[in-house]
């Protein structure tokens, strides 16, 4: 998780389960556009999915993200 940096491994931890961007800002007390930026390397990488609901965009780990998530830290 080192290589992904904080904030990155925090949503990293967060998504669990489906979240929108708001709810992620939200949580983390940053802002929307924030959390966007730091989900572009997640994403772009496989370690998150998305997918619209409605007006909101949806992000949730995927299995790729899941291990990461999942392994052991030392």
């Amino acid at each position: 998780m080192a290589l992904l940096g904080a904030p990155r491994a925090t949503l990293l931890g967060l998504l669990e389960e489906p979240l929108p961007t708001v709810e992620l800002a939200r949580r983390l007390r940053v802002t929307p556009s924030a959390v966007s930026q730091h989900l572009r390397v997640p994403y772009g990488t496989g370690l998150v999915t998305r997918a619209r609901d409605g007006r909101h965009v949806l992000y949730r780990r995927s299995p790729l993200g899941d291990g990461l998530a999942a392994a052991p830290t030392s």
